[in-house]
């Protein structure tokens, strides 16, 4: 049986490093030849979980198609967010909970999108559909896959779907979901070691948006102000990337996990979608947004209805 490899998106976050390890835990279970793999560099709050529960990282791959012919996405489905020879292959599944855009095949797959907070809320799911039991460990990343993308179960990508999971995944893996939640977030949002380049791409993606070209990065801070702090060594960098990759709008997100609000700066040719977006004014390329913690719900599908309305 040929190998087939199952990555989430570049600058992988945890749900989509979790999501891989899943996936290939069940499919390995039910007789498929695979392995997981990442598209990028591991997060602080990603290696957290993967030393709590001593799970070794997937294997960094830059290109696909030199090793498999089909594959298998977790956690995206954008082809602009997946392998750069990601045409070179054939996608076979997708497993993902986010917008579907910019993605079409030529042969038939297994496509499972659903609106929960999480792709591991999906999984596990799927562990329940396919008869077969969730270990310890794997049920330690769904959880930590959950808390990650719902912010402990509070931002409002959170359905009960999310909640009913980790609760239950948080019995399984041994770990009392309130505590071992905000120790796993807290040491994500430890940024003091992240270099420039580090903060802008740990968790970057890219959209289209009508006829926009738009990039949002997002960071978890406990204190948003350790971040901006170095907002003019941010600009410089984020400028460079605006000029290397022809964007029309960056914006990054600093997200408060305490207060749950977020810091935008956003630079370039389209920053009035974001003030027209949100009703606010940028005061030196930055603005508040109150209660704002999700790109997926709460950014990204605001900016696309703004960028269609321009």
């Amino acid at each position: 049986m040929e190998k087939k490899l199952i990555f989430g998106h570049k600058n992988p976050d945890t749900d989509s490093i979790c999501s891989a390890l899943v996936y290939a835990d069940l499919k390995t279970k039910l007789g498929d030849n695979v392995e997981p793999v990442r598209l990028g560099v591991i997060s602080s709050e990603t290696a957290f979980v993967l030393n709590y529960f001593q799970v070794k990282e997937p294997r960094l791959v830059e290109t696909v198609g030199n090793e498999v012919n089909e594959v298998i996405l977790v956690d995206h489905n954008e082809r602009q967010q997946s392998a750069n020879d990601i045409e070179q292959v054939q996608v076979v599944e997708v497993i993902d909970h986010h917008r579907i855009a910019n993605f079409e095949t030529s042969n038939p797959l297994y496509f499972r999108a659903e609106p929960v907070g999480c792709t591991t809320t999906i999984l596990k799911k799927m562990y329940k559909e396919n008869g077969v039991d969730i270990p310890k460990e794997i049920a330690g990343l769904m959880l930590s896959a959950i808390i990650s993308d719902t912010l402990l179960l509070k931002s409002p990508t959170c359905t009960a779907q999310d909640v009913a999971a980790a609760h239950e995944l948080a019995e399984i893996a041994g770990v009392d979901l309130q505590a071992y939640g905000l120790e796993m977030l807290k040491a994500g949002a430890d940024l003091s070691d992240k270099t420039i380049a580090q903060l802008l791409s740990l968790d970057a993606k890219e959209f289209q948006m009508g006829s926009a070209k738009v990039e949002i990065a997002q960071v978890n801070a406990v204190d948003v102000n350790d971040v901006l702090a170095r907002q003019s060594e941010l600009e410089a960098a984020i400028s460079a990337i605006i000029a290397e990759k022809g964007l029309d709008l960056f914006v990054f997100v600093v997200t408060d996990i305490l207060n749950n609000d977020s810091v935008a700066l956003a630079l370039g040719k389209a920053t009035e979608a974001v003030e027209k977006a949100y009703n606010v004014t940028l005061a030196d390329n930055k603005a508040v947004l109150k209660g704002v913690v999700s790109r997926k719900k709460q950014i990204v599908p605001v900016l696309t209805d703004t960028f269609q309305a321009l």
